[in-house]
């Protein structure tokens, strides 16, 4: 009643979870679950419908709002009867009520008035769900009827502490519940980069779970103080609203581990999932609290997508590792991270070069020197995860990557990955690199396949990469086009994506369109090896000459897309001496070279079956 009453003297207004404590449960200890059992009572008693409501709306990540109509209840003044004993001269006339009182009074009459009103929505509703047949469906269940009842999306949790500097511990608590739950059989977790693909976005949480395909969300808080942690979370059924599970969580951080464990198996019990019979419980990442920390922080940095972040966050994992050399998640990620620098180098160079011109040739010039650092690193880092823990999804994941990237070595990047995704399923980040190992090897139709099921396990992801560029060496170039037109919605700054885009308009016969997406490019090098292509092909000669010359620039690590120019200029020689210049540079675009339709000019001269040997592919 209070919390209705809060509501109603601020219609219309948001109000956060943390203003609905302060005002309704002052001076009382208590946690957000109270806030949300109270919102869904009054909504049950209500007949409310949180997907279209006519009483509370939740407004994600910022609280809720009174939508229905509210005045003040005022009565009509009495008018006595002529003869009525009230006209008389002789009675005693009560003194005026004070403004407080009134407001008392108003405030009562408004509690009592809405009191009545609960009851009689309680019964009327109590009546009607009775009278119903017990088969009846509500609209929202029966619209949703497709999604597996044994499906989940665990969102960001929110950063409660008081100086909001906790975003990085939030985040990596909700995304060790998604490891942990994507490793329950029959149970489907949308990958983390689905889940937080929505954060600090106003959207409902209705309209995530329709996003995802999945019938129930879990949110959460975290409120940090010093070595002690609070965290809430809970489990609500998207078709109704209701919440399935709630739990608050006070612990000491060294007890972190046992609190996601909890989470997790809490949630598996309320959604009435089975574990495999003698599954190994999990262990321990760490018994260093100050590791495990700095380990949060590099993971949250490691998301960002940007070069610099990912630096930093190595840095991270060398103090993470220092404080406690068996941490094999952390060496895990250290390798990916490492990995990730070799192949997406662009990353280094978005700004614009000719401000910056002494920076970017010495970091160009250095690149090979670096390039070779990376490898060496990850496969240290790699090789240490995996004889810490030889059953860790993610130390198989990280070695396959550095396998595939750096050496070149198929077999053994092949074997490591099915061993990730055997001992994790679930994981969207290991189909994704199979199916880039599918690519690279010609299995395009295994690619494509494998792509969907990335897209499956992260629909929000960018697992359409992988599916256009197998579609686009097939020939189905409209299959291509919407898969890469899709990544750019979701991620538009994304590397490479409008660069990749633009090919397949290319040949699609689409050139000036072509031309506009590689102008769209975010990352530089790559929107400028992509100028020549376009102009060439609009019969620009001299133009593109010029955008080839600031091309060339990036020699040393865009020599493969530059061996693109020459090819469709149907220039052979300077072609193929492009080609070795990447292989000699260990270019990671040579990964692609099988079937790459921009190759097409230069398979049947007898130099391209020599440089699939070179790079032990399939002829």
């Amino acid at each position: 009643m209070r919390l209705l009453v809060c509501l109603a003297e601020n219609a219309g207004q948001v109000l956060s979870v943390e203003q609905l404590l302060d005002e309704v449960w002052k001076d009382v200890v208590v946690t957000p679950n109270s806030v949300y059992h109270a919102v869904a009572e009054l909504r049950r008693v209500l007949g409310d419908d949180p997907k279209e409501p006519s009483y509370i709306a939740n407004v994600l990540r910022r609280g809720y709002r009174l939508v229905a109509p509210v005045s003040s209840w005022v009565d009509a003044p009495a008018v006595p009867e002529a003869d009525s004993p009230a006209t008389t001269s002789t009675e005693t006339t009560a003194p005026p009520a004070t403004a407080a009182t009134g407001s008392a009074f108003l405030r009562s009459g408004i509690a009592l008035i809405v009191a009545l009103a609960l009851l009689l929505a309680y019964l009327a509703a109590d009546r009607f769900w009775l009278s119903k047949p017990v088969t009846a469906e509500h609209p929202a269940t029966a619209a949703t009827r497709a999604v597996a009842d044994q499906s989940i999306a665990v969102l960001p949790f929110i950063d409660m502490s008081e100086k909001k500097d906790q975003e990085y511990f939030a985040d990596g608590m909700a995304e060790e519940i998604i490891g942990l739950l994507s490793k329950v059989p029959d149970l489907h977790v949308p990958a983390r980069t689905s889940s937080f693909y929505f954060k600090g976005k106003q959207t409902t949480i209705a309209e995530i779970a329709k996003a995802l395909g999945v019938a129930h969300v879990l949110e959460g808080s975290v409120r940090k103080s010093g070595n002690t942690v609070r965290i809430t979370a809970q489990l609500v059924r998207v078709d109704n609203g209701y919440q399935v599970w709630s739990e608050t969580f006070d612990r000491q951080l060294d007890d972190i581990f046992k609190i996601q464990d909890e989470i997790a198996g809490d949630v598996v019990k309320s959604l009435k999932a089975s574990l495999l019979e003698g599954e190994a419980p999990r262990t321990t990442p760490t018994t260093n609290t100050e590791a495990y920390t700095f380990y949060l922080q590099a993971l949250s940095l490691s998301k960002r997508g940007n070069s610099a972040d990912s630096l930093t966050a190595i840095e991270y994992l060398r103090q993470a590792t220092r404080m406690d050399p068996q941490f094999a998640l952390a060496w895990a990620l250290s390798a990916q991270l490492h990995t990730d620098e070799t192949v997406d180098w662009t990353q280094l160079f978005k700004s614009d070069y000719a401000a910056v011109r002494s920076d970017h040739d010495a970091a160009v010039a250095n690149w090979p020197k670096i390039y070779a650092q990376s490898c060496t690193a990850g496969h240290q880092a790699g090789d240490k995860a995996l004889t810490l823990a030889p059953k860790l999804a993610e130390a198989h994941m990280a070695m396959a990557l550095v396998l595939l990237w750096c050496d070149w070595n198929w077999a053994a990047a092949d074997a490591e990955l099915r061993k990730a995704r055997e001992l994790d399923p679930g994981n969207a980040q290991s189909t994704q690199a199979a199916a880039d190992l599918a690519i690279t090897l010609g299995l395009l139709d295994d690619a494509k396949q494998l792509a969907r099921r990335a897209i499956l396990q992260d629909p929000l992801g960018t697992a359409g990469v992988e599916l256009a560029r197998a579609a686009h060496r097939t020939g189905a170039l409209d299959e291509a086009q919407a898969a890469y037109r899709k990544v750019i919605e979701l991620y538009p700054t994304f590397s490479g994506a409008h660069y990749n885009f633009a090919t397949v308009l290319l040949a699609r016969g689409e050139r000036e369109a072509a031309l506009a997406e590689f102008e769209r490019e975010a990352a530089q090098p790559f929107r400028q090896v992509g100028l020549p292509l376009a102009l060439d092909a609009l019969g620009r000669r001299a133009d593109a000459d010029r955008e080839l010359g600031k091309a060339e620039y990036w020699a040393n690590g865009m020599a493969y897309q530059i061996t693109y120019i020459y090819a469709a200029r149907k220039d052979v020689d300077r072609a193929f001496d492009w080609l070795e210049r990447a292989y000699r540079q260990h270019d990671t675009g040579l990964v692609w070279m099988k079937g790459d339709p921009l190759l097409k000019n230069l398979v049947p001269d007898p130099r391209y079956k020599a440089m699939l040997q070179k790079m032990k592919l399939p002829e």
